[in-house]
């Protein structure tokens, strides 16, 4: 991939995400407009004050659900934008390019150093971190 190609494929990612999230919001504005509709229509036919204050509440629920389906839609397209970006950086035979993590693999947590690794049963390196890892015998 060439730098270009990297750059548009991440502008892309970024536009794929804004429009997601543009339509997310659309539709927690119908959800909301919904919301008040069925409101009044339930305090047209209320008799008392409390069927009204029940419409009312039911009314702010919808309006709160709606508003948190729209923050959980734009959290998870920032993830697929985040995954989409990190996928980049893994070569066509596995290879990093850019950062390298010591030890880890594609899709595992950075371990402690120093701490077990649960998938392996085998020690992170104990080097500093601002240190350099050991020598593979390059010179």
């Amino acid at each position: 991939i060439t730098k270009f190609q990297s750059s548009t494929k991440k502008k892309m990612h970024s536009v794929k995400e804004k429009v997601s999230n543009a339509a997310a919001a659309g539709k927690e504005h119908v959800d909301i407009l919904k919301a008040k509709a069925e409101e009044k229509a339930e305090k047209a036919v209320a008799r008392t004050r409390e069927e009204k204050r029940i419409a009312e509440e039911v009314r702010k629920a919808k309006e709160a659900e709606a508003k948190m389906e729209l923050h959980q839609a734009k959290a998870r397209h920032a993830a697929e934008t985040l995954q989409s970006k990190q996928s980049h950086l893994i070569g066509p035979h596995g290879h990093h390019h850019g950062t390298h993590t010591v030890g880890v693999h594609q899709g595992q947590q950075n371990p402690v150093v120093g701490s077990t690794i649960p998938t392996t049963g085998t020690v992170a390196p104990t080097y500093p971190l601002g240190g350099y890892p050991p020598s593979h015998g390059h010179i």
